[in-house]
Order: structure tokens, then C-alpha cells, then sequence
């Protein structure tokens, strides 16, 4: 009977690009045991997706491994031939990737997907293969009629449940999931994670799950892997990394997290970036952005020692000065984070008194019973038999340098609302006021001179915008249309007051939307929003599949932003955390209505719907009951 299970040891990858050398992966070890999930932390950049393409020998073409080992059981994954890895690969290691739509073929139903691997990895084909078909979409909670689908025609919840039973069909013993449950909705990501554990924990497969969520990996895993620019550096169970994070950057990973306890003050940050692949590092590779680091730090590459039974660090506030003549390792006390500095914020502390938010009397944004109905048509003629209601009577309001929360799940119609408020959709019926003006009558420049007071940023800010345009023609852009009366100079002039105050440098103006990182790309896409000077801003799932330290950079520059320009915010999202940290008020969204409405620390604490109870019990880590 040979060994379950995968270790990992001394895993170096290096990629030769124009000449230069990079070393993403960089003495990578770590082991997963039987019926053990092991989570691997980092931010993006860190290595970790590299990681797991290199332990299933999927690394793209000028990328290889140059040393480690890899043993899955008793076998040399490595120095295994490409033909026999074939076997392996899909077979008793298997992967789910990030985006399931990528990893599906789209012209294929999802029954011949998962046929494929059936007949691939356990030679079973027809009759066989159809009722094995049937027992996998059953143990991963899909209907069996969705085996003749198209990807296409499934919801993100659902591709990734087919993604994950094409996965199990060669009877895995280590499955790899690459940050599974990103911008899924709170409901969708509880339903993932409890199949995995189940299937973990039901077959005895190690699962290596790839994270950049805290809460998720706290209720998942055995153990966890801290990854910084492609070295670990905290390897421990999760019992103890939890109670007691000791390498620096981990305890800037849970410093910057947002928590209701943190309303009204700035989260911590953590300043810079991980470093590129092709840097040459001479000491410690988080030295340059740590607060505790010494100049020992920046000469001398710290080892991962072992500072308890199940806590192993690298960081030199670990090691004493003469640990190379043969003393023994001590173990430094716990690094705190300081204090978060207070934000000026424009409301009230909670139990204070302060005016009340979001009545009709003093509200900037008023919506009235608004309604956006989809006519379904059938038949030669296109006849219209009936319709979705995306929303359904839906009425709120939001005040002046006020924050309103719009959660719930996927297809509930949040992002409908939304567009129908900015009349980037006709609503079916209803009334939009802004500032007590009604949207309904407003057509050509009227409409447009009122959407200056109203922008929206969306989810995906690399694919709002223009590839071509360069950072301050896509900032000049808006102005241009919505502000006729400011000359270039005056244009050029705003463009460079809106990129310091969303912290990025002024030659950022010159460079395309690319050459800049995800948060980066977040930050232009809300000064953009900015340069017309709004009162009411709309902001899409902004921080959905941004790493911890990039939310926390973009939630405290809202905060700003709010506290300075009293600006109104209707902010869009599924993270309960981002919620409780910035929301004064919460409107819960099912199936096109606002079932439950109320202060955010109210709602949280004493939720009155039974759907709400289910999203704050979905919730990961903290939020969870």
C-alpha cells in the first residue's frame, strides 16, 4: 500500500524572459497528509498559482523547474516521463483553476467534459460512464438534467460545481483549488466550500487550497502556508497561526482586514508592493516594506526555523545574533501592529446621537417602487409571453456623506438596480429623484449635465478601461463631455489633483492601464469617477477579488474621500466584512426586492429575515455563528 499524500521539498522555478532571469518560486517546501487541507496564504505575485503549476507540471514553456522534489505517495512526480505524468495528471492529482469558463471547453455539453476524464483516467465509457456521470454532478449538488448544458448556460456557482465533479472523476488523492470561491456571492462560496470539505473529508484526499482570504483558510484548514515573494514564510497549524501569527507580514495580513470593531477607524496598511521575481535579494524579501526590520534584515537571507511543534517562521526577530556559532534558537515575543489611526468621519459613533440617515427628507438619492422588468419572447413573432423581474419594486434613499450596503447573492439584482438608478437602463416603472429631481423626464443634455452628480465605479476595472487611452486622456475623458467650460489646462490641472489624491504618482497621467496593478487600475478607475466632481458615487463589488492589503488600501482612500467631500455612496458588495466596516446602513436584496433594511451594526447583530440570517451564516471566519 503505498504513501497518501504530497510533500514538497526545496521547489525552485525560474523563467528566462528578454534576457532576464526570474525566480518566482524560490525553496518551496511544505506536505499535505491524508484526509489534510493545507492553505496556502499570499498575496497576489507571491508564487502561489505558479506553485501549484509547477506540482502538476503545467508550467508554460519558458518556465521550468530547476530543483526540489515532488512525491505524490511513493511516486517522483518530477522524474516522471510526460506520458506517465498524463496518467497523474487528472487522475490522482487533479486542479480546479480560478475561472471555471476558462477551464471548461465551451462548445461542449458538460456530460462529454466529464466523459472525457472518465474515460481518460478509469477507462469507463457508455452506459457505465453515463451513470457515473449522474453520481458525480449528484455529489456535487447539481440536478443530472445539467449534464446536457453548455458552460454557458449555468451560473458561476454551477460551472464551478461541474468544474470540481470533472476534477473528481479520476478519483483524485491530492486535488489543488486555486482560489475556488473569488467574487462568488456569500451563499455560492459556503455551498463550495462545505462540498470540498465534504469530499475531503468523505474520500481522504488532500486538498491544497490557494487563498488570499484569511477567513476562508481559518475555516478550512489543518495547516497554512504563508507565501511571500515565492518563499515561505510561516508554516504552522492552523490552531496557532491563528492565535499567534509571529512572522511580520502575517500580521499585516490580519491587521489589514476590515471588522465591524474597526468602524470609524483606518485600517492598517501595508505600503508597497511584493517585490518582482527578477529582484536580487540580499536579506529578508520583506524587509523593504516591514516596520520591524533592523539592518540585519537587509544583508542576510533569514531560514525557516521551527519556534514550536507546529509553528515553524522566517525572520530573523527569531534568530539570536550568534545562532551560526551553535547557540540555540530563541523565540521572539509577538509582533503588535500599532494602533490604527483614528478617521474624521461624518458620522456619529454608535450610541452617540446624530441625525438620522437616509430619510426622504434629507436624502440625496431617492428611489421610489422602481421596477426593471426583462419581456421574455417566444415563437416566430417574437411575441412577448412574459417577463423576468430583475426588480421588483425596490425603493431606498441614501443622505448626503452616507454609505448604503446593497448585498445579497448573485442574480438577486443589485447590479440592475444600480444601472437603473444611473438610467444606464430604463426602468419599467418607478421614480429615481436625485437632490429631489426626478430622473423619469430627463432626456438628452438635461440627462446628461445631471449625470455629472452621479458615476459609478465597476467591478472589473480593467475592462472599463480603454486599453488605447493613456491614464490621464481616460481621467480628461469624462470632463470633456460633462464639463465643457474647463480649458486643457484646467483639465490637465484636476487630472493631476485626482491622481494624488487617490495616491498615485502625477507621471501615472502618461502610462496605459496595463502597465499598472489591479489595485492601481481600481484607484484610476475611481479618480475617473471623481474628476466630475460627483455627489453620489456607485461603486460595484470594488474590492471583490482584490488581495487584503489592496482592500484595505482602496476601502481607506474611500474613507477619505467621504470624510473630505461628503460624497454619497450606494456601495454594492458580498463581503460581510467590508460591510460592517463601512456601511452605516445595509439593504438585503432577494430575488429583486429589499427584504430587510436597517442600520448596519443593528442588522448585523440582529438580522430579522430568514434570508439574511442565511448570508450572515454563510459568512467565512469572523461573522460566522
Amino acid at each position: 500500500m503505498s504513501r497518501r499524500g504530497l510533500r514538497v521539498e526545496g521547489l525552485r522555478v525560474q523563467i528566462s524572459q528578454a534576457g532576464r532571469l526570474l525566480v518566482p518560486v524560490d525553496d518551496v517546501g511544505f506536505a499535505i497528509g491524508a484526509n489534510e487541507c493545507v492553505a496556502l496564504l499570499g498575496e497576489s505575485g507571491c508564487g502561489k498559482s505558479l506553485t501549484a503549476l509547477a506540482l502538476m507540471r503545467l508550467l508554460p514553456e519558458v518556465a521550468q523547474v530547476t530543483a526540489g522534489r515532488v512525491d505524490l505517495g511513493d511516486t517522483d512526480l518530477l522524474g516522471l516521463p510526460e506520458l506517465a505524468m498524463r496518467g497523474v495528471r487528472g487522475g490522482r492529482l487533479a486542479m480546479i483553476f480560478q475561472e471555471p469558463m476558462t477551464s471548461l471547453n465551451p462548445v461542449m455539453r458538460v456530460a462529454d467534459q466529464i466523459g472525457e476524464a472518465l474515460a481518460a483516467h478509469r477507462g469507463l465509457v457508455g452506459e457505465a460512464a453515463r451513470a457515473e456521470v449522474e453520481r458525480l454532478l449528484q455529489a456535487v449538488g447539481l440536478d443530472a438534467g445539467r449534464q446536457w448544458d453548455y458552460p454557458f448556460q449555468l451560473s458561476g456557482g454551477q460551472r464551478q460545481r461541474a468544474l470540481i465533479a470533472m476534477m473528481l472523476a479520476g478519483e483524485p488523492e491530492v486535488l489543488i483549488a486555486d482560489e475556488p470561491t473569488t467574487a462568488l456571492d456569500v451563499l455560492v462560496q459556503d455551498q463550495i466550500l462545505k462540498l470540498l470539505k465534504d469530499l475531503q473529508t468523505r474520500r481522504g484526499m488532500s486538498l491544497l487550497l490557494i487563498t488570499h482570504d484569511l477567513d476562508v483558510a481559518g475555516d478550512m484548514a489543518d495547516r497554512v502556508a504563508v507565501m511571500y515573494a515565492g518563499q515561505i514564510v510561516e508554516w504552522a497549524s492552523r490552531a496557532s497561526l491563528y492565535a499567534t501569527p509571529r512572522h511580520p507580514y502575517t500580521r499585516k495580513l490580519f491587521a489589514v482586514l476590515p471588522r465591524p470593531e474597526r468602524r470609524g477607524q483606518r485600517l492598517d496598511s501595508l505600503p508597497g508592493r511584493v517585490p518582482a521575481a527578477d529582484a536580487q535579494h540580499l536579506g529578508c524579501r520583506f524587509a523593504d516594506r516591514c516596520p520591524e526590520a533592523f539592518p540585519r534584515c537587509h544583508g542576510e537571507a533569514p531560514s525557516l526555523l521551527q519556534v514550536a511543534p507546529d509553528h515553524a517562521v522566517r525572520c530573523h526577530l527569531f534568530f539570536p545574533a550568534d545562532i551560526g556559532n551553535g547557540a540555540s534558537a530563541r523565540v521572539a515575543a509577538p509582533i503588535s501592529p500599532p494602533p490604527p489611526a483614528r478617521v474624521e468621519s461624518m458620522q456619529p459613533e454608535p450610541g452617540e446621537p446624530g441625525p438620522p440617515r437616509g430619510r426622504a427628507a434629507d436624502a440625496l438619492l431617492e428611489v421610489r417602487d422602481l421596477a426593471v422588468h426583462f419581456p421574455i419572447r417566444r415563437g416566430l413573432l417574437r411575441r412577448v409571453v412574459g417577463s423576468i423581474k430583475a426588480v421588483d419594486g425596490v425603493s431606498l434613499s441614501i443622505a448626503p456623506g452616507e454609505t448604503l450596503a446593497l448585498v445579497g447573492e448573485s442574480g438577486c439584482g443589485k447590479t440592475t438596480l444600480a444601472r437603473a438608478v444611473l438610467r444606464l437602463l430604463e426602468p419599467t416603472a418607478g421614480q429615481v429623484m436625485l437632490a429631489g429631481r426626478d430622473l423619469a423626464g430627463l432626456r438628452g443634455e438635461r440627462l446628461r449635465r445631471l449625470r455629472r452628480e452621479m458615476q459609478i465605479v465597476f467591478q472589473d476595472p480593467f475592462s472599463s478601461l480603454n486599453p488605447r487611452m493613456k491614464v490621464g486622456a481616460i481621467l480628461e475623458e469624462g470632463m470633456r463631455s460633462l464639463l465643457p467650460e474647463l480649458d486643457a489646462q484646467a483639465r490637465s490641472e484636476r487630472v493631476a489633483v485626482r491622481l494624488e489624491q487617490v495616491g498615485l504618482p502625477a507621471d501615472a497621467a502618461g502610462r496605459h492601464p496595463h502597465e499598472f496593478s489591479g489595485g492601481q487600475r481600481q484607484r484610476i478607475a475611481i479618480a475617473r469617477a471623481l474628476t466630475v466632481e460627483p455627489r453620489l458615487l456607485i461603486l460595484d463589488e470594488p474590492t471583490s477579488a482584490l488581495d487584503v492589503s489592496v482592500q484595505a488600501q482602496i476601502l481607506n482612500l474611500l474613507a477619505d474621500i467621504q470624510a473630505r467631500q461628503g460624497l454619497a455612496y450606494l456601495f454594492i458588495t458580498h463581503n460581510l466584512s467590508v460591510v460592517g466596516y463601512l456601511a452605516q446602513r445595509v439593504a438585503v436584496m432577494q430575488g429583486g426586492r429589499v427584504v430587510e433594511e436597517g442600520r448596519a451594526e443593528t442588522l448585523l447583530a440582529r438580522p430579522r429575515s430568514d434570508y439574511t440570517r442565511r448570508l450572515l451564516a454563510a459568512a467565512p471566519g469572523h461573522l460566522r455563528a
